[in-house]
């Protein structure tokens, strides 16, 4: 799911996203539009699909990874998450309860249930606490909602996370537990928060059984090129990352030939496409050396025609491994994908 946080994915178009990149679903944030513009004026509008403009799906997170990522502006009780605002530090208190509501205002068609994103490292006795915070805080949330639901329509998918830090056996058991509120989807979160990517897969690796083979299964803040099949491989049928979009702006374009870093000399006089075997728009009009010449001179369509790359690259590999699993050939796609030139440094 190609993210975007602030109701658009940054540098293109709603348009550019359906057309040329064939998103069939992106991510949103809900702590950023519950702070600005507002749910309730995004609700006015129809919800985020009406205010975006956007047809198809939307997914957005709880707020629980601001929790983390945003560390000194919180305080956690029970009850909630206690925020101090990034823009003006006025107070709000997020809890299991009104995170639903927001995501309802948004008009999301996948809400995610507030959760604890435990740090890395975290001691045992800190990741238990962490874990069973989070479970009760899904017991919760999942009862508002199906209150919500007995006069809402159309229905929403609500989906707990699974936590437990870098424990399998709490992974595990936090799974199971989060089963037993028998939700439409389930996410694995806590993962790409400073942890080797090898203890990433093998979280996933020991939650993943524990859940429903009927349920989709959601990784969420995942991963380079080369990790997406190996997270399906594992079970998993749905991710998100800013890496595409991020990376992209910042110059750093993924190619089936390895990374691209674009500002390098070597691009100058470059006259072939970014990369001869994707499709998109970036790759069949301009050369390495165009694109080169817009990033060194700071102009926006560098942004746009980059992240129109680096996007198409990541959901042809998703189209690339839903074909190949409804073929039965999905073994042989990983083995190829596995000698494939890696994204990493």
């Amino acid at each position: 799911m190609p993210v975007g946080t602030q109701g658009t994915v940054k540098g293109l178009t709603p348009r550019q996203l359906l057309e040329e990149v064939n998103a069939g679903i992106i991510l949103g944030n809900t702590y950023h539009l519950y702070l600005r513009p507002g749910h309730e004026l995004v609700e006015q509008f129809g919800g985020l699909h009406g205010f975006m403009q956007w047809p198809r799906a939307i997914l957005t997170d709880s707020g629980g990874f601001q929790v983390w990522s945003l560390s000194q502006l919180r305080k956690l009780k029970e009850e909630g998450v206690l925020f101090r605002s990034h823009l003006n530090g006025d107070a709000h208190m997020f809890t299991p309860e009104s995170t639903v509501d927001v995501q309802l205002a948004l008009g999301s068609d996948i809400m995610m249930m507030l959760d604890e994103c435990t740090e890395y490292p975290a001691a045992p006795k800190a990741a238990r606490k962490s874990m069973d915070l989070t479970v009760r805080w899904a017991e919760r949330g999942m009862k508002h909602y199906r209150q919500r639901m007995e006069t809402r329509e159309p229905r929403n998918a609500l989906f707990p996370i699974v936590q437990g830090s870098m424990y399998a056996d709490l992974r595990r058991e936090c799974a199971g537990r989060l089963v037993e509120l028998d939700a439409e989807g389930y996410a694995i979160g806590g993962l790409s928060v400073g942890e080797p990517r090898a203890l990433s897969m093998e979280m996933t690796e020991a939650t993943v059984p524990c859940l429903p083979q009927d349920r989709p299964r959601y990784v969420m803040g995942v991963g380079l090129p080369e990790e997406l099949p190996e997270y399906v491989a594992r079970g998993v049928d749905m991710m998100d990352c800013v890496m595409p979009s991020r990376n992209a702006r910042n110059g750093c374009l993924f190619t089936s030939e390895g990374k691209v870093i674009i500002k390098q000399a070597q691009y100058r006089n470059d006259h072939r496409p970014l990369d001869e075997s994707c499709r998109c728009y970036t790759c069949r009009t301009f050369s390495r050396a165009y694109l080169r010449h817009l990033f060194q001179a700071g102009e926006i369509l560098f942004s746009t025609l980059a992240t129109l790359h680096n996007l198409t690259y990541y959901l042809d590999i998703m189209r690339g491994m839903r074909e190949a699993i409804l073929l039965g050939t999905f073994p042989a796609f990983l083995k190829t994908a596995r000698s494939l030139p890696s994204g990493t440094d």
